[in-house]
């Protein structure tokens, strides 16, 4: 088979594949991201149409004659070009991202930050193709954006799929983005085949990622990842370890996690033991908070600061799902609320909300 056979069944087989994820990518995000204003897929989606249009180009041109390459070159740079600011674009929009990079791209600059780069490598590539530079030069810019791209697209990844747990998914997200820049690097060389081979796989690769976030993401959403408060029980106890106590506890009834010791530091595991035994003995088992400005220094309150009922929850959650992969608003949220009740009167008071037969204070 020739070349020009080949780029035609690849122009085909981009143009078809790619449309097809274009419209099943929009067809989550009609029956699902819509009716959450979230427009992360939509983004997404115009992205893998951008290669789509790259691949009627490819059929479009065919076996392009001298004077048409740097036409061909060019149309498939821009296309590019515009695949990678519509990836760009949908990274607000994803719920988990890395912290270093979260300001970044949550700024009312990102768009800025992206922008430019485009508009300079886009203007160029447009003089470039006009005025018949060389082919290699015109695919230089897409091939630096398309860097930029992969770098902040492969944080994103990793991260959303390593927070939902979902580690496997996590490895191959960086293997897709290892191809991707294979296949940019091969951009700059004359190897077509090479650049064909590799295109047409990472392509693929990153189209079935597309499809595994989306459905990470409606799992996510139909899934209660913190159960109802008749489902949890607590366990408290010391542990001799190497020659010391280890205050641990274990919680139990969290789906999809197997239950484990979590050790606690003394102030915190202190805190959690005064709220689990004051619920068993107490009849209502509240504990009071210090109020900030308390002049009554008489007064013996339980809890000194609201600032010590957050450093017991982040350390549960660390324990439970792992150090940073939880979120304030799929974790810690709805595990305070099942975990802890405030007193409806505004009286600075708070208790456990577990019934006390599932709460086990053996000490071992």
């Amino acid at each position: 088979m020739g070349n020009c056979e080949v780029m035609m069944f690849y122009g085909w087989w981009q143009f078809s594949v790619c449309a097809f994820a274009f419209v099943a990518l929009f067809g989550i995000w009609w029956h699902i991201g819509k009716e959450r204003n979230d427009y992360g897929q939509v983004y997404l989606a115009f992205s893998t149409l951008c290669w789509s249009f790259s691949g009627l180009s490819e059929i479009w041109f065919g076996c392009p004659q001298e004077e048409s390459v740097y036409l061909q070159e060019g149309t498939r740079s821009v296309f590019s070009l515009f695949n990678s600011v519509f990836i760009l674009l949908a990274l607000p929009w994803f719920k988990y991202l890395p912290e270093r990079l979260e300001q970044i791209i949550n700024s009312k600059y990102w768009h800025y930050i992206i922008g430019l780069p485009f508009l300079f490598s886009l203007l160029p590539t447009l003089s470039k193709m006009w005025s018949g530079s060389s082919p290699s030069l015109i695919s230089e810019l897409d091939v630096y954006f398309a860097f930029l791209t992969l770098a902040f697209l492969g944080c994103v990844l990793w991260t959303s799929f390593n927070k939902r747990r979902l580690s496997i998914l996590a490895y191959l997200s960086l293997v897709c983005i290892g191809l991707a820049i294979v296949a940019q690097i091969y951009k700059l060389t004359d190897a077509e085949i090479n650049l064909t081979l590799f295109s047409a796989i990472f392509k693929t690769s990153l189209i079935m990622i597309f499809f595994a976030l989306a459905l990470s993401w409606v799992k996510e959403l139909t899934d209660n990842i913190i159960p109802e408060t008749s489902n949890i029980t607590l366990k408290l106890f010391s542990k001799k370890e190497n020659n010391r106590f280890v205050k641990q506890v274990i919680i139990s009834g969290i789906p999809g996690l197997k239950p484990k010791p979590i050790k606690l530091t003394n102030s915190n595991y202190d805190l959690l033991y005064t709220f689990a035994e004051r619920k068993i003995n107490d009849a209502e088992g509240w504990l009071e908070i210090k109020p900030k400005e308390n002049r009554n220094l008489k007064k013996t309150f339980d809890i000194n600061d609201h600032n010590n009922i957050k450093r017991l929850t982040t350390s549960l959650l660390n324990g439970l799902f792992g150090e940073s992969l939880w979120s304030k608003e799929q974790h810690y949220i709805p595990f305070k609320k099942a975990f802890f009740e405030v007193s409806d009167k505004r009286e600075r008071k708070i208790r456990i909300r577990l019934s006390k037969h599932h709460i086990d204070l053996n000490e071992e």
